[in-house]
């Protein structure tokens, strides 16, 4: 007998489909399928059944990651003892069924189905881009079907035009069988119902919308339409125009901090398209439209190319070979350090590239530079949830796979916007609350997960920008006023003397929700709504964002999160849990592999003398015990002229920094500036070398995402400028005198893995063991760790911390009424560098600034007219969009395009404790205008003149040797 009903003793096969999704029971069933004794979960399907022994039953409509949904007919078996011919998708086991897959009757009844359905399709399969790609020619192979007696005489839909309004794929309604599952996978997996079938019977079709074009309709182009669709009515553009794929290799999506398994399907040496994969165990075969279609940036023509160097930002580029501008650059280092000293230059790790590559950067500073300066952009997003993690929790990271939170009761999002910044998990989150899981969001603006259709409750707490610590403190004062803490988990897992001196604080009157109310703008009866719902109904769940971190208070919140989670005890199992959601692709893996200048990889201090020794011993050279310049010192430092030369790697700082004003004034007081990237980013404007980067199509190696799982990332195509990223950074660090001669990435994990107490268990053939690793993973856990917490804490009893409310100094007057806070949206990612050189730029093609109907209206504001937006440190102008999701008195604007200068008027107020920006409250006047700002026309003169200095150097012949 094959026992399907231990899952320990069988591994699913993500390149097969199993008709229909798995069920988990305790009970098992024993049936028969043409011969073949098999053991399954009760509630499985008698198609999933038959695969799962290797038996191929045919299918149309049915898919393993939709429901079952029995249309097609074509999965029919026959059931001893039973009449008929039933649907096998439909069909659940039963104890002692005896199934027949294939005899002469189910043959005839098949071909004769799949005959209707070929009576209304094109016959053009020599023609059709998904020829030797298309279930429905495959299923009229399998059943044998050789003749169509019907006819193509009758009405049908042949001469049904196609919809190519989507950049990414069109639809051609002509090949539809209306087998729904593109509709399913709408509902079922994105969770946007922007599908739906119109008409009854013969007449009925697939329809976006109200009978819209896609690009009109709701449609948010995930791909799951595309990807269901068993024939070319929805097809990618890039295979109707390329031809379809012959090979692919699975890799690791370098968008947001979900980081999805995709198949990069090529053909040749060419890409066609990304597939999710359904062995990710992050994404399940699921996607977003950045990572499904936006991967046109990597062979976009403005690629850089080739290595450049200049003397100075007002000469051209020189295109040089790799040789010359690694000279030049170490040269321009050591001549820095001489005669400014050692600690005048640093370094600038990415979130963006991979583990390995980061981990280098941070050790070239340290062991080639002879410093602790090195950074990176965790510091202005995430460095508070380090802060505070480690304070309370005893590690920096979430506690949580993603799918823990399809067992949440309650589901507590604060200052985050899933659907738009991470919207795979964002799909998955909505399936739970189609369950029927409470929603809470505790954000300013009204986001889209609180439109769910067919969600379960759903509860908005509007804060004013600027009070998250206020209603942090007020929500666990309900807490402990009504007797909800979870008291066993305190006594057993948190410390008393920090317990008591926390509740004492947490109970006093001035943190009611009552007393806070005019400060947080949200009604105290909501706030006490939210907190009981949070801490009596099951399993809570807290999953939080750059609304979180981005403030002056930011790791004060963090703690306050983490107090909420001790006290009612939801933390250390599935359901639960303290949840950051990373915004880039690898800020968590740039964090654990020590991009701090105070930690060394794996959040060990500079300052530990046997950490300290284990690195010198393995690097064979001795590190600094002081901790270095965070990237807001620098800058400062650079103003103040005693930090003369950076090095950054994949980052674009000058456009993603607080008061870009500031940040360009550093820049240019450089006498060094070395800029590693894969275009003439707004940084590169200012750099003196300019390195070829290559896109994570290029390179192998590994990321890390929001749940600490780390992924691998392989190579896909050979690097445009022959070089993976971290080549470079060897390169540099040999030319400087300390040598670097790893052979390949994995010699780099295992250096990592050597070093870093979290990661002991990592290495490449356990990734390619497992397919993924959530650390720690080390000899207490040897398999890595889904559910952090489980037991005890890392600093062994959980840290309650007093998270006293101060109000932020950037508040709202007579001269700046309105507050600005800043997001992202769907389409665009970060700076925009990548998804801006896509179509994806036909969704949104600049940034604007949301307004309220009532400041609008104040203000004599229309819809489209063009805003001043001034702040005390900055003034730029914004398109005007008026919106009701927005409160009064609060504006928001998106950062994805540089010439928009939303962080012109920043501040560079931050975080107490880490430095990390303000982001989120900025004191803002907005007022109609009718030309661009002063900041703007300098933008646009000094963009257009680094272009022409790059256009020149790239009429110039290449150099020899390159």
């Amino acid at each position: 007998m094959i026992n399907y009903f231990d899952p320990s003793q069988h591994r699913i096969d993500p390149d097969r489909d199993y008709g229909t999704p798995p069920r988990l029971s305790e009970k098992a069933v024993v049936l028969t399928i043409d011969g073949i004794e098999i053991s399954v979960p009760e509630g499985t399907s008698v198609l999933r059944a038959a695969a799962l022994a290797g038996i191929t039953i045919p299918k149309l409509c049915a898919s393993d990651n939709l429901e079952a949904f029995g249309s097609c007919r074509l999965c029919a078996v026959q059931i001893e003892g039973r009449r008929g011919y039933p649907a096998s998708c439909t069909t659940p086991v039963a104890e002692g069924m005896d199934v027949t897959t294939q005899n002469g009757k189910l043959a005839r009844l098949r071909r004769n189905v799949m005959e209707l359905y070929i009576s209304d399709h094109p016959l053009d399969c020599l023609t059709c881009p998904a020829n030797g790609d298309c279930e429905l020619q495959d299923m009229a192979g399998a059943v044998g079907l050789r003749e169509v007696r019907y006819g193509f005489e009758g009405e049908n839909h042949l001469d049904a035009e196609i919809d190519a309004s989507n950049p990414y794929f069109s639809f051609d309604p002509s090949k539809c069988i209306v087998c729904s599952r593109c509709v399913r996978a709408c509902e079922e997996v994105q969770g946007t119902f922007a599908l739906t079938i119109d008409g009854r019977g013969f007449d009925s079709k697939i329809a976006a919308g109200q009978n819209e074009p896609f690009m009109d309709s709701e449609c948010v182009s995930c791909g799951a339409c595309v990807q269901a669709c068993p024939t070319s009515t929805l097809m990618e553009k890039s295979v109707i125009d390329q031809g379809v794929p012959e090979h692919s290799v699975v890799t690791t999506c370098a968008y947001c901090g979900v980081g999805c398994s995709f198949e990069a399907q090529m053909k040749g040496d060419q890409l066609v398209r990304m597939v999710p994969y359904k062995g990710g165990d992050a994404n399940h075969g699921h996607s977003c439209v950045k990572g499904r279609f936006a991967f046109g940036y990597a062979t976009h023509q403005d690629r850089i190319t080739e290595p450049m160097i200049r003397d100075s930002i007002d000469q051209p580029w020189r295109p040089v070979s790799w040789d010359e501008a690694i000279g030049f650059a170490a040269r321009r280092l050591k001549e820095t350090q001489a005669r400014y000293g050692r600690e005048s230059i640093g370094g600038i790790t990415s979130s963006r590239c991979t583990n390995e590559e980061t981990y280098l950067v941070q050790k070239l500073v340290r062991a080639g530079f002879g410093n602790n300066n090195t950074d990176t952009c965790a510091r202005v997003c995430h460095s508070p949830t380090g802060y505070g993690l480690k304070t309370t929790l005893g590690e920096s990271a979430g506690t949580q796979t993603f799918d823990s939170v399809m067992k949440a009761d309650t589901i507590l999002v604060i200052g985050a916007n899933p659907t738009d910044a991470h919207p795979v998990f964002g799909s998955q989150m909505r399936r739970r609350l189609r369950e029927g899981a409470t929603l809470i969001v505790a954000d300013p603006r009204r986001i889209d997960l609180l439109k769910t259709p067919h969600g379960g409750r759903m509860l908005h707490l509007p804060l004013k920008p600027g009070t998250n610590v206020a209603l942090i403190n007020s929500l666990a004062h309900v807490v402990v006023t009504e007797g909800l803490e979870d008291k066993a988990f305190i006594e057993t897992r948190c410390e008393t003397e920090a317990y008591r001196i926390w509740r004492d604080f947490i109970s006093e009157a001035r943190n009611s929700p009552e007393a806070l109310e005019a400060e947080t703008g949200v009604p105290a009866a909501q706030i006490r709504e939210a907190a009981r719902s949070y801490a009596s109904v099951g399993n809570g769940a807290i999953y939080y964002g750059l609304g979180v971190t981005e403030h002056s208070q930011g790791s004060t919140m963090v703690m306050g999160i983490a107090n909420l989670a001790m006290a009612t005890g939801n933390l250390g199992r599935e359901g639960v849990g303290v949840n950051p959601l990373r915004g880039q692709n690898n800020v968590q893996g740039s964090c654990d592999m020590g991009s701090f200048p105070h930690e060394l990889p794996g959040y060990q201090h500079v300052a530990d003398l046997d950490v300290r020794q284990r690195f010198e011993s393995v690097w064979q050279t001795t590190l600094d015990d002081e901790p270095g310049l965070r990237i807001p010192n620098m800058f400062d430092a650079a103003i103040a002229g005693t930090f003369k030369a950076l090095y950054v790697q994949g980052e674009d700082i000058a456009q993603s920094d607080p008061n870009t004003q500031h940040v360009q004034a550093a820049l240019t007081s450089l006498d060094c500036l070395i800029v590693q990237d894969i275009f003439l980013n707004e940084t590169a404007k200012y750099a003196h070398v300019l390195l070829p980067g290559s896109t994570f199509l290029e390179k192998n190696g590994t990321f890390t995402n929001a749940e600490r799982r780390i992924n691998r990332v392989r190579k896909v195509m050979a690097p445009v400028a022959g070089k993976e990223d971290w080549e470079v950074t060897q390169d540099l660090a040999n030319a400087l005198g300390y040598p670097m001669n790893y052979s390949h990435p994995s010699e780099i994990m295992d250096e990592i893995a050597l070093l870093t107490p979290t990661f002991t268990g990592v290495s490449y053939a356990k990734l390619e063991e497992q397919g993924s690793i959530q650390w720690p993973c080390n000899a207490e856990h040897p398999d890595g760790t889904p559910t952090m917490h489980e037991l005890d804490f890392p600093i062994g009893k959980g840290h309650f911390a007093v998270t006293e409310y101060v109000p932020t100094e950037e508040r709202s007057n007579r001269r700046f009424p309105l507050l600005l806070t800043t997001g992202r949206i769907l389409s665009q990612y970060n700076v925009g560098a990548q998804t801006r050189r896509t179509d994806n730029s036909q969704w949104h093609e600049e940034d604007v600034l949301e307004i309220h109907p009532s400041d609008a209206e104040v203000r004599g504001i229309a819809e489209g007219d063009w805003l001043g937006v001034s702040s005390r440190v900055g003034h730029t102008v914004l398109r005007c969009r008026i919106s009701d999701r927005m409160q009064p008195g609060v504006v928001y604007t998106t950062f994805h395009h540089p010439g928009s200068g939303a962080n012109v008027i920043t501040t560079d107020s931050s975080d107490w404790a880490t430095n990390c920006p303000e982001y989120k409250v900025t004191a803002v006047q907005v007022e109609k205008v009718s030309q661009p700002s002063e900041w703007q026309k300098r933008f646009h003169h000094f963009d257009r003149r680094q272009r022409g200095y790059l256009e020149q150097g790239a009429e110039e012949p290449a150099p020899a040797g390159q």
